[in-house]
């Protein structure tokens, strides 16, 4: 991926981040599909959104309160595989890989929609 100006989305895809991601970290949108979300969470983690990112939690699965390090740096999304996760499930499933300065972390992630939005239940590392 080459360089991304201030204004790129940190999601990877082209585009700048208030019509893209930015978006929905505002609620002007939800997300259409569970990828669109696990990109969105993405750029939520970059921005340092921890609303966002409790807000889109399965409420089975969200922590009480999420406490990200300011020190994380992200450099990279790359999404390796997606199931399911259109407007015509209830379930889906990405496999990303997510880099930060210092090493990559894998996920297999697993969304369902609640109320008709699409939110993050749980992942597997690795």
């Amino acid at each position: 991926m080459g360089a991304m100006t201030t204004r790129s989305c940190p999601c990877g895809l082209p585009g700048e981040y208030e019509s893209c991601c930015g978006r929905f970290h505002t609620g002007a949108a939800t997300a259409p599909t569970a990828e669109a979300l696990m990109r969105s969470r993405y750029s939520a983690f970059v921005k340092g959104e921890a609303g966002y990112l409790l807000r889109t939690w399965h409420p089975g699965t969200r922590p009480a309160r999420l406490d990200l390090d300011p020190g994380m740096r992200w450099t990279g999304l790359e999404v390796l595989d997606s199931t399911d996760g259109s407007a015509f499930h209830t379930t889906g499933t990405v496999t990303f890989q997510a880099s930060y300065r210092g090493g990559v972390l894998r996920e297999h992630s697993r969304f369902e929609r609640v109320d008709g939005a699409w939110v993050y239940v749980d992942g597997d590392l690795g």
